[in-house]
């Protein structure tokens, strides 16, 4: 049974995940996993800078920061 919940917990994370880069939320979870692995020398982004990042990247005139 506790299987069962955490795959269902699992997939409800994968589809929440999916819904919010459809409407174009970014994935900051996902932006520090990568981070803490490619870049642990260096400080991540707050929320709220990884976020008008993303933003200025979807919606302004040039490239948002590119890693990697």
């Amino acid at each position: 049974m506790a299987d069962l919940a955490a795959d269902v917990g699992s997939a409800g994370r994968g589809l929440a995940q999916s819904l919010r880069l459809m409407v174009g939320l970014p994935d900051y979870g996902g932006y520090l996993k990568h981070f803490q692995a490619n870049h642990p020398d260096q400080t991540p982004m707050s929320f709220e800078a990884f976020f008008r990042e993303r933003q200025q990247a979807r919606y302004g005139s040039g490239r948002g920061k590119m890693c990697c």
